[in-house]
C-alpha cells in the first residue's frame, strides 16, 4: 500500500459474524474528470483488524471522485460460504482533501452498508 496513514481509511466488518473481515482484497481508483475513466491508485488486502492502512499518500489525495472496489465473493468463498454480491463498489466524492475520510464497509452475505466516518 502507498504512503502515509490518515487521509483516507477503510474498515471492513463482517456484521453477520460480528468480527473484522480479514483478507478482503480491495482496489482504490480515482476518476479522471475529463474522460470519466477510472485510474488505479493502489490495491491491497485488509489486515486481521479488517483495515487496510496506507491507501493513499497525502500528496496523491486530491479533490475528485474515488471508488473503492471490494472482492466480497472471494472473502466469503475463503470461509466456505457464498454471497449474493460478488463485489462491492463504493463511489464517493472528495471535496476537501485536507479533511480525514473514513469509508467503512459493513458486510454480510446478503447485504452491505457504508457511511462517511472521520
Amino acid at each position: 500500500m502507498a504512503g502515509s496513514l490518515g487521509t483516507l481509511t477503510t474498515h471492513v466488518l463482517n456484521t453477520g459474524m460480528g468480527v473484522p473481515a480479514a483478507n478482503v482484497a480491495l482496489v482504490l481508483y480515482r476518476q479522471d474528470s475529463s474522460t470519466n475513466a477510472w485510474t488505479l491508485i493502489t490495491s491491497g488486502t485488509t489486515n486481521d483488524d479488517g483495515r487496510c492502512p496506507g491507501l493513499i499518500t497525502k500528496e496523491q489525495f486530491t479533490a475528485g471522485v474515488y471508488k473503492l472496489h471490494f472482492e466480497t465473493a472471494q472473502y466469503w468463498a475463503s470461509m466456505g460460504e457464498t454471497s449474493f454480491y460478488p463485489y462491492v463498489e463504493i463511489v464517493f466524492t472528495i471535496n476537501d482533501p485536507e479533511q480525514k475520510y473514513h469509508v467503512p464497509l459493513l458486510l454480510s452475505r446478503f447485504s452491505y452498508s457504508t457511511y462517511r466516518g472521520s
